[in-house]
């Protein structure tokens, strides 16, 4: 059974998509948003396996919602009544894009999508790989094979990552932060702000503040998204 959660600031169109997804019986509705800031504080402690999620709504729309949360785990697929943002949809690697009124047969597609996608994640995680504790690192040079643990933390740069590593050793991919970060955040990493993701084992001292700052083994200090501040302090402590 997947678990899904619909975040859309118009109650009708929650109310109707919570319908439409009742048929399914690989698919169980367990919250329904219509506050994205509301959304912002509990879907991390919820753990769905998929958001339904509306674009344009007050305070945060549908991308700056995402960016708020920083890291998270679940599938997203788009629920909106603007066709402008598929691009942006696409770039988030959505797993489908819907236009409202929603059309059944499309969220036939769309769950059918999400079912495939999480099924295949699955067979490709399995907890018996030889080598889950190394990252294979794509360059113009070649492949660096490296120990997850060597990271202290990997920064965006435009559409490219930054790894920092123990040793003052430097590489950049040319691949977004969020390609990695489904990756690192099973092992101790967690994405921060929008731009770093850190190794919390290298964290030697967190500072109060809005958010806070990290400070981490190599001397770096890291600002803390005040979104982030709450989940950090419970990972840290």
């Amino acid at each position: 059974m997947l678990k899904a959660i619909i975040l859309d600031d118009e109650k009708m169109g929650s109310e109707l998509l919570r319908k439409k997804l009742a048929i399914y019986q690989n698919v169980e509705v367990i919250k329904v948003f219509n506050d994205p800031s509301l959304a912002l504080k509990e879907i991390s402690d919820l753990t769905p396996d998929v958001l339904f999620l509306d674009v344009e709504m007050p305070v945060y729309n549908g991308f700056q919602f995402l960016e708020a949360l920083g890291s998270f785990r679940f599938e997203v697929i788009f629920v909106t009544a603007f066709s402008d943002y598929s691009l942006q949809a696409l770039r988030m690697n959505a797993v489908d894009y819907l236009v409202k009124p929603v059309d059944e047969d499309e969220l036939a597609i769309a769950v059918s999508r999400l079912q495939q996608k999480i099924d295949e994640k699955k067979k490709s995680q399995p907890n018996n790989l030889p080598y889950k504790n190394r990252l294979a690192l794509h360059t113009s040079e070649g492949i660096h094979l490296i120990e997850k643990q060597q990271i202290i933390r990997v920064e965006a740069m435009s559409n490219y990552s930054i790894f920092l590593l123990e040793g003052k050793k430097k590489i950049v991919v040319s691949k977004t932060l969020k390609e990695f970060e489904q990756i690192l955040i099973e092992q101790n990493f967690m994405r921060i702000n929008r731009s770093v993701i850190v190794n919390l084992d290298y964290v030697v001292k967190y500072k109060k503040g809005d958010g806070g700052t990290l400070e981490l083994v190599d001397g770096t200090e890291v600002e803390v998204s005040p979104a982030k501040k709450d989940e950090l302090l419970q990972l840290l402590l």
